[in-house]
């Protein structure tokens, strides 16, 4: 059982890579203590200014720093900041998530309210969810299958086109 009691979680669910622009760095301490107050031995194995990535081949960066660590992880945590959408970083980490089963779940960062989201995770996001640790939370362990507004109202649908062959 947990520390705040609230059952046995998979041990995966606390292993997150948290997919991330290099921007968004300073906004990572604290997405981890916001899961740590949920309930969470957070162990995080993403790249960022605590521990820096100097490699420069994209082929090595993506099969041998990046690919491991993601599928280590049993969650896939994507922050959602407006610059977020134009990083071909972060949408190869959510495709590569995606292969591997993993858990993709996006969190509007403080700021960014339904400021346009990476295309990859607008096809495997399994919910998005604004920036309160119990949604979170959930979003992780499955209790949450759905996109929400940054504030946590269900986002309306979408009309998605069709085209005829």
């Amino acid at each position: 059982m947990n520390k705040g009691g609230q059952g046995i979680m998979a041990d995966t669910s606390s292993r997150v890579f948290i997919s991330h622009i290099h921007e968004d760095d300073n906004d990572l301490p604290a997405m981890k203590s916001l899961l740590k107050k949920s309930g969470f031995d957070v162990r995080d194995s993403s790249i960022n200014s605590t521990r820096p990535n100097n490699a420069t081949s994209e082929s090595y960066i993506k099969g041998e720093i990046l690919a491991p660590r993601i599928r280590w992880a049993g969650t896939v945590i994507v922050l959602i900041s407006k610059d977020t959408r134009t990083s071909k970083w972060v949408n190869w980490e959510i495709e590569y998530a995606q292969k591997m089963g993993k858990r993709i779940v996006g969190v509007w960062e403080h700021g960014a309210a339904e400021c346009d989201v990476p295309e990859a995770l607008n096809l495997y996001a399994d919910a998005v969810v604004g920036w309160q640790g119990d949604r979170i939370r959930d979003a992780i362990c499955g209790r949450i299958s759905n996109w929400e507004t940054s504030d946590g109202h269900l986002r309306e649908k979408r009309e998605i086109k069709r085209y005829g062959c």
